[in-house]
């Protein structure tokens, strides 16, 4: 009889038809889908011509993502594109996403029903963990695991503890999946969960959405975790139902599986949540950070791209003016967000607003472009990371929150909770 597992333990034994696997073990797995990107894609093709095979594994297992520079910004960035668009036409990539058609990487393969619980999954981008929200292990890789991925269709993997996050209990009005991650980065720090899998479980998770879920998975890889995974239930089966192109197989922690560590979390501890400068840990309540002055306001990205944070945002900003002293960049994450909040009006209250919008782009996330930061200024944005000149001068700042707290800030001119509008 195998031992008790944890999900991550699960998902991993499965892909290296084995019936069980430990903590601290190197096996080689077969792999359902091998992501990159414009930035990461260039690096891993140059690598995959050196192995001298001609042919990827499985062109319908290759996700390539033109997402970080495009539309393109600059000669450099047309080039890298390029590159990424003729390997694509060159290996029949089936998941090669143009420009009209892509959107932010992490946002369009769940919504394209290309990922799906028991996935194993690698990509050459950080926050490929965010398919952990639909019961899939997912984690970033380098450029030249990505380059093998292409060709073996295989990665080597050491098997990772788990850490299990109980959140039980109903969360505070106000309070969504981005306040939920940034407060367990708060409390375990950056280096919390490194090399470990993160297992998000109770009964406030259970209340979440998808793209509130998506969210906390997303920012696993800031406290340093491998993976973050949460339990197949109702609410994922009813995403998956009818989006996922192929079957997709639900694997559940046994009661008695071994994990590193318990937290458990009262979710009414848990307040509306920003990060201060330079560290995604660095965090206070909201309440306590309305003397930060801003310059720009950022919502969207892969962590709060989606239809549900375009919809939050939106009704803080609905028959409002962003401040005169503040620029706000609205993004949505894929074109089909983009499509729903054109349907619902939201563009209309966005623009009423006088918030810029912008098709479908990482840009500013990663001081890319469509909103760099000039010496000394300061943003707060809805992405997952605030490292010294992440987003422009190395003397600018950055403040993490959920697009409710960045739409009020937008108006207020300084961070602040949208009950500080009334």
């Amino acid at each position: 009889m195998a031992r008790p597992m944890t999900m991550a333990e699960k998902i991993l034994a499965a892909h290296a038809h084995l019936d069980e696997v430990e903590p601290g073990q190197l096996i080689e797995c077969d792999l359902d889908l091998v992501l990159s990107n414009d930035i990461t894609s260039p690096i891993a093709i140059k690598n995959f011509k050196k192995i001298g095979v001609e042919k990827v594994f499985d062109p319908t297992k290759i996700a390539l993502v033109p997402d970080h520079y495009v539309p393109n910004k600059d000669i450099k960035s047309a080039e890298q594109a390029k590159q990424v668009r003729e390997f694509a036409r060159e290996q029949g990539i089936t998941h090669y996403y143009e420009v009209g058609c892509m959107g932010v990487e992490h946002a369009l393969l769940p919504e394209q029903g290309v990922v799906g619980a028991g996935d194993l999954i690698i990509g050459a981008d950080s926050h490929t963990c965010t398919y952990g929200a639909l019961g899939a292990f997912s984690t970033g890789v380098g450029s030249t695991d990505a380059a093998v991925g292409y060709a073996t269709g295989k990665a080597w993997f050491k098997v990772p503890e788990t850490l299990l996050f109980k959140i039980d209990g109903e969360l505070n009005p106000g309070v969504t999946g981005k306040d939920i991650i940034l407060y367990i980065i708060g409390m375990i720090g950056v280096d919390g969960a490194l090399y470990k899998a993160m297992e998000f479980a109770g009964s406030a998770i259970r209340s979440l959405s998808m793209d509130q879920r998506l969210s906390i998975s997303n920012m696993a890889i800031e406290a340093g975790g491998k993976a973050g995974l949460i339990e197949v239930d109702d609410i994922t089966r009813a995403y998956m139902d009818g989006r996922t192109e192929r079957p997709y197989t639900e694997y559940h922690s046994d009661p008695d599986a071994k994990y590193a560590k318990v937290y458990e979390i009262k979710a009414s501890d848990i307040p509306p949540t920003v990060a201060f400068p330079h560290l995604p840990s660095n965090t206070r309540p909201v309440a306590e950070a309305r003397d930060v002055k801003i310059d720009q306001s950022v919502i969207g990205s892969c962590t709060n791209g989606r239809l549900e944070d375009m919809r939050q945002a939106a009704a803080v900003l609905k028959g409002r003016k962003v401040h005169p002293d503040v620029r706000c960049i609205v993004i949505p994450a894929t074109q089909q967000v983009y499509k729903q909040c054109i349907a619902e009006g939201l563009m209309d209250i966005f623009l009423d607003a006088n918030c810029a919008v912008s098709t479908p782009t990482c840009g500013p996330c990663l001081g890319g472009y469509m909103g760099i930061l000039a010496a000394g200024e300061r943003s707060i944005s809805t992405s997952n990371r605030n490292f010294v000149g992440r987003m422009g001068d190395p003397t600018s700042e950055v403040y993490l929150s959920s697009p409710a707290v960045a739409a009020a800030s937008a108006v207020l001119g300084h961070i602040g909770l949208p009950e500080d509008l009334d």
